[in-house]
């Protein structure tokens, strides 16, 4: 049995630790408060149903839901269905209150964020960076747009296996004591160089997400925890304040660096949802939403040679920081690694989140195994009619 005392700031990340390590985030890096606000909780209601008998093929065998659960190390599991809670599940460490890190759902969270501040017009999409950030005029962003990073086609110069690794130095997931990188986040934003032209192929780059949350904050003159609190938060009925972690230089870690309870993700998951609108209130607006479920070919085309790229799905693609699995059903989620997703899934009517700790950054067999399970569940809700 894993004790605290042995998960530390410089292995929390790492499997075994970050089983805890993903629910103690803010004893372990720096993090800044998002605050719930004062408002009502909005409380789901519950129709609790046993799942133990549910079935599904994966590998040419059937899989329980069950067996999905435990395989997938699963910290917290929630199902809503037509806006009930259908199924809730806790590993013996996690408690309904704990936060977790969501790793790169949180790009999802944000780019939410950004729809909101383009209806108000304080930004627009084909807008250009270095008109928002003075800062990096004159830098290898000269030429993106706020859509280039919203669907990742910046050009970038950026290696998956190495780069991505790399940033969690950068930004103080764990310790930064490297000095073959740069002393923070901004500092690696302004100095990177391009590969290519911007608004070329989708290739998974999270440091067009930072640069995303800089934008945000730039164009508000707030930090990002704050402007996230008040517009969003603070109007879904949280349950539970969240968290943003900082590097060490206080920059904003928007890529990886949200953390909620698993019940408050549920929440934003309902109101995406419901189009934005949640207890009456609109707090996105639809038509922000509504562009994931539109088919794009220019996307799909960008998409269809990136290594994440899937012959059994060639209508998929990225967009707005979510992964399309079928815009026109309206199925897309924010995934991040070691097993973190929150699915979206309009013809079922349902939300699934899924809270982990997978051993490996990236095991494609696990994400493969979950996600299975979890549009199955859905797929099966939508035949069933409810």
């Amino acid at each position: 049995m894993l004790e605290r005392s042995q998960v530390t700031s410089a292995n929390w990340i790492d499997a075994p630790y970050n089983r805890l390590g993903f629910i103690r985030v803010p004893e372990l890096a720096r993090t800044q408060r998002i605050s719930r606000g004062t408002g009502p909780v909005f409380e789901f209601p519950r129709a609790q149903r046993e799942l133990d008998s549910f079935r599904f093929e994966f590998e040419g065998e059937k899989i329980s839901f069950e067996q999905m659960i435990e395989s997938t190390f699963t910290d917290a599991l929630l199902v809503l269905h037509d806006g009930a809670a259908l199924f809730e599940y806790y590993t013996d460490a996690m408690k309904p209150s704990d936060t977790h890190l969501l790793m790169s759902v949180s790009k999802s969270l944000t780019s939410t964020l950004c729809g909101v501040l383009v209806e108000r017009g304080l930004v627009k999409p084909e807008g250009a960076v270095v008109g928002y950030i003075e800062e990096l005029r004159g830098t290898s962003w000269e030429g993106c747009t706020v859509q280039h990073l919203l669907d990742m086609r910046a050009g970038t110069r950026w290696s998956y296996t190495q780069d991505e690794m790399d940033l969690c130095d950068v930004s103080d997931y764990r310790t930064h004591s490297r000095r073959d990188l740069p002393t923070d986040t901004a500092a690696w934003i302004r100095s990177i160089e391009n590969s290519h032209e911007h608004g070329g192929p989708f290739r998974y780059v999270s440091l067009e997400s930072d640069v995303l949350g800089w934008v945000l904050e730039s164009v508000t003159g707030e930090r990002f925890a704050d402007l996230f609190s008040r517009e969003i938060w603070s109007a879904i009925g949280a349950e539970c304040d969240a968290q943003i972690m900082l590097d060490g230089a206080g920059f904003s870690v928007v890529e990886g660096g949200i953390c909620t309870t698993l019940r408050d993700l549920g929440r934003f998951g309902q109101m995406c949802l419901a189009d934005g609108k949640l207890s009456g209130r609109q707090v996105v607006p639809a038509r922000w939403l509504a562009r994931l479920r539109a088919r794009d070919q220019q996307l799909i085309d960008a998409y269809a040679g990136a290594p994440e790229y899937d012959a059994a799905k060639p209508d998929a693609f990225y967009h707005d920081n979510w992964w399309i699995h079928d815009a026109t059903r309206g199925v897309y989620s924010g995934i991040g690694v070691n097993g973190q997703t929150l699915l979206i899934h309009h013809p079922s009517r349902t939300v699934v989140v899924k809270l982990s700790s997978h051993p490996e950054f990236e095991d494609a067999r696990l994400f493969a195994l979950q996600d299975a399970g979890m549009l199955a569940l859905c797929e099966s809700l939508a035949t069933a009619g409810g």
